[in-house]
């Protein structure tokens, strides 16, 4: 049998010294540290939202849950534009903003106009600057409207349902057949064209509205419109139960970590 020999006095006294053991203080400092970086994070950099509506389908499906990245629309003045790289929003991204005629409603739309683009629709196809633009991405249901496919060749001022907002900011805007996206807004529509309450209804979204624009879908759960619905404390207790007995079945896992784009 082998058996180690017996430790000298020598070596005793060259073993390096065992490191010294994290005190309680220690690791309740360490745990504040995560917690507020963590903190820091959820609150300047990245955000969540939950997709209540069918507009961006089928980019964004109703019950999907996004992060959304913070830092692009933060601006050269702010605060964290020494931390972190600034760029503006780009046409064709998908952006979060505050909705224009509703202060307290977030809304997620594609940035099809950045200023200084002329925009028109003809039979519901996007022309920028002229060109017939090629969306993939875009569905439409087949109905027809003539202000909505059209726009902005009926005046806003001559359509039903076109908000306060919209009748305010469009018309000064419209040029010959074109709209002319001004400085310091965008024209913003959902994918879903046909099914969605976007800039030809509210009109342009200022600058200062917007919040940033999804990164990933986090988590997906199929749910309808009615799913968002006001509901009182009783059956928002049993909704909440539903979805934790059926959280595997509900969840779309396709779509899990799926960049939005």
């Amino acid at each position: 049998m082998l058996t180690s020999p017996a430790t000298t006095e020598e070596e005793v006294k060259n073993a390096p010294p065992e490191p010294p053991k994290e005190t309680l203080p220690e690791s309740i400092a360490g745990f504040a540290s995560v917690f507020v970086v963590g903190l820091f994070i959820i609150t300047f950099v990245i955000q969540h939202f939950e997709i209540p509506s069918g507009s961006m389908e089928n980019t964004l499906l109703i019950g999907d849950h996004v992060f959304v990245d913070r830092l692009v629309p933060t601006g050269k003045a702010s605060f964290l534009a020494p931390l972190f790289p600034y760029r503006d929003i780009r046409r064709n991204e998908i952006a979060v903003f505050v909705h224009p005629a509703e202060p307290g409603t977030y809304l997620v739309k594609r940035i099809v106009g950045v200023p200084g683009d002329r925009i028109h629709l003809r039979d519901g196809k996007l022309y920028l600057n002229g060109v017939l633009q090629a969306e993939p991405y875009v569905i439409r249901n087949g109905t027809r409207d003539i202000y909505r496919d059209n726009f902005p060749a009926v005046s806003p001022l001559e359509s039903f349902g076109v908000a306060d907002t919209g009748r305010k900011t469009l018309p000064p805007n419209i040029h010959s057949q074109d709209l002319v996206v001004p400085d310091g807004y965008y024209f913003a529509m959902g994918d879903n064209r046909d099914n969605s309450n976007d800039s030809r209804y509210w009109g342009l979204a200022p600058r200062a509205n917007f919040m940033g624009r999804p990164l990933f879908i986090a988590w997906s759960l199929n749910q309808t419109e009615t799913d968002f619905e006001p509901k009182g404390v009783g059956e928002r207790i049993m909704a909440f139960l539903n979805t934790a007995i059926h959280f595997v079945g509900k969840t779309r896992w396709n779509r899990v970590l799926r960049l939005v784009h």
